[in-house]
């Protein structure tokens, strides 16, 4: 889908790139604010019980390593998911900020369209393991502004060429997209692991 906004796709609808990716960045934002904001609620509730700071731990812990599982395809796991897409035929049916800032905003809360990696569904648990409106809002914001800034890959893309080229790196960059995602739940739980001990 964000090969569908960048500035050839742009022109051709009479639309300008710069406006339709700043409303796609802004409504993934918001949207990782509003699904963060619930899952730091719902955290909040669940800290009421006093868990102790140890079980949050091993729950990380917990989450991070059978993520991981599913990313690496552990015994066939594969995630459960939608199988929705945002709706490309609102890029012919309205102006460029509203199907930037819509797509945006249904990527920004990360459940509502196929989810492929593990770290959608691990955000959202550490945001109620954090247990706070806070930090939820924090994680979520993070979340959404993270998953929207790749749409930046297509700012040079106002060729055929130049849009081949673009896609071409995009698609290079999967592989190491991939290993950071990994390395960041190692991370997760290695720090995780620590507070236990």
């Amino acid at each position: 889908m964000r090969a569908s906004i960048n500035p050839l796709g742009e022109r051709a609808r009479h639309t300008r790139w710069g406006r339709t990716a700043t409303w796609y960045i802004a409504g993934s934002t918001v949207g990782g604010l509003v699904i963060g904001a619930g899952a730091g609620a719902l955290g909040a509730g669940l800290h009421r019980l006093a868990p102790s700071p140890k079980l949050l731990a091993i729950l990380a812990v917990g989450v991070c390593v059978l993520g991981l599982g599913f990313d690496l395809g552990v015994l066939g796991a594969r995630l459960p998911t939608v199988h929705r897409q945002v709706n490309e035929n609102w890029l012919a049916r309205y102006r460029g900020w509203v199907y930037g800032g819509g797509f945006g905003f249904q990527l920004g809360l990360g459940v509502v369209t196929v989810v492929t990696t593990s770290t959608v569904y691990i955000a959202l648990t550490l945001a109620v393991l954090a247990g706070s409106l806070g930090a939820g809002l924090l994680v979520g914001g993070v979340f959404g502004l993270v998953r929207a800034l790749p749409v930046l890959a297509m700012s040079r893309a106002d060729n055929p060429r130049r849009l081949r080229d673009a896609l071409g790196r995009v698609h290079d960059w999967s592989g190491a997209a991939t290993i950071a995602a990994i390395a960041c739940l190692i991370l997760v739980a290695a720090t995780s692991a620590a507070l236990i001990a």
